[in-house]
């Protein structure tokens, strides 16, 4: 549909326009006669804006490209607009003949024809005027399009790297786990039943939650702490777990699985090193507009280095630096011993 008649703004501004052109007109060449003038070139000034809005249509079929040569673009409007100007002309003598039959003593029909080679020109020119208005909001208009276009891909290549990562995420978490099993089912058939259990309600709540675009924190640090109780079944004492939390950061929205791999890394790649265990401390408070969510955990400094973070720190810059624009979103250091995380992230109320 026409841009203009698809927007009632768009139309009530072209048609305003329009009727100043014609009081202009009515200015310059009534001024003797200025109600016949009026009464003349007013309806059919404002009855030429629709005729006008017909160089949309010839734009569209001919547009400003490489495609099509600039002459016959011109030649193409040129001859639009003196067919256009010479419909106005014929619509204004009938609309002047109208008038003197009304009222006899206006002499509309000599005032016009005195007027009509004068008007004819015009009309050329407003019509050109026409065609590069709708020229640029042909442009325009391509231009709002392609934007939406541009945001909508970006939004939706967002949402499958999203998804992509989190695909990577959930295998990672899940082979490790089946690891602790298989090396408790013949030391310990009991225990790896026990954490056989453990795995499956976890496995269920993270499915339950994991769905979703974002959890409580507190439903976060509650799936934390069920897949560490599947690890300190496999290490017993030697894992021991301290949670520290700001009430008003427990209930602020976060991605699920934030800490998964954090706490993974904390034991595998911490705890399990060291020959008498320790504590893994996870805190959580908020920051200004954000929530600070810290993990600590005793390391070997003497263990093999790894190139970078490893591969659920990654996944996790990655995940947070798409969904959030947060490049720094998470930061890890390495200090006499302890290794801690800090992970930032916008903060929404549940």
């Amino acid at each position: 549909m026409h841009p203009i008649l698809n927007s009632r703004r768009r139309l009530a501004v072209y048609v305003l326009a329009w009727a100043l052109t014609s009081l202009l007109l009515v200015a310059a060449v009534g001024r003797s006669t200025p109600l016949a003038a009026t009464a003349l070139f007013l309806p059919t000034g404002v009855l030429y804006a629709f005729i006008s809005l017909s160089s949309w249509y010839v734009c569209r079929a001919f547009p400003v490209d490489e495609r099509t040569r600039l002459t016959t673009v011109v030649l193409v409007h040129l001859v639009v607009a003196v067919v256009a100007s010479a419909i106005w002309i014929a619509l204004g003598s009938a609309w002047a003949f109208g008038i003197d039959m009304l009222v006899p003593a206006a002499e509309a029909v000599s005032f016009y024809a005195q007027q009509r080679a004068f008007l004819f020109v015009v009309g050329v020119l407003l019509f050109s005027l026409a065609v590069v208005f709708h020229y640029l909001l042909i442009t325009v208009d391509a231009s709002r399009e392609a934007e939406t276009r541009a945001l909508e891909l970006s939004l939706l290549a967002r949402e499958a790297e999203l998804k992509a990562l989190r695909a990577q995420i959930d295998p990672h978490f899940i082979f490790n786990s089946l690891h602790s099993i298989s090396a408790l089912t013949s030391a310990d058939p009991a225990a790896a039943r026990r954490m056989c259990l453990l795995l499956a309600d976890f496995l269920r709540d993270t499915l339950r939650l994991g769905s979703t675009s974002r959890i409580s924190l507190a439903d976060e640090f509650a799936l934390a702490e069920r897949f560490l109780a599947i690890e300190q079944v496999r290490l017993g004492p030697r894992l021991q777990v301290s949670r520290d939390t700001d009430p008003e950061a427990i209930e602020c929205l976060v991605p699920p699985l934030v800490l998964q791999p954090l706490v993974e890394n904390a034991v595998v790649h911490g705890v399990s090193q060291l020959v008498e265990g320790g504590t893994i401390r996870m805190a959580a408070a908020r920051d200004g507009a954000s929530v600070m969510i810290t993990l600590e955990n005793p390391c070997d400094p003497d263990r093999p280095r790894t190139r970078g973070v490893g591969l659920g720190l990654e996944l996790l810059k990655r995940r947070l630096a798409t969904q959030f624009g947060a490049y720094d979103a998470v930061r890890a250091e390495e200090r006499s011993g302890r290794f801690r995380v800090e992970v930032r992230i916008p903060i929404a109320i549940a």
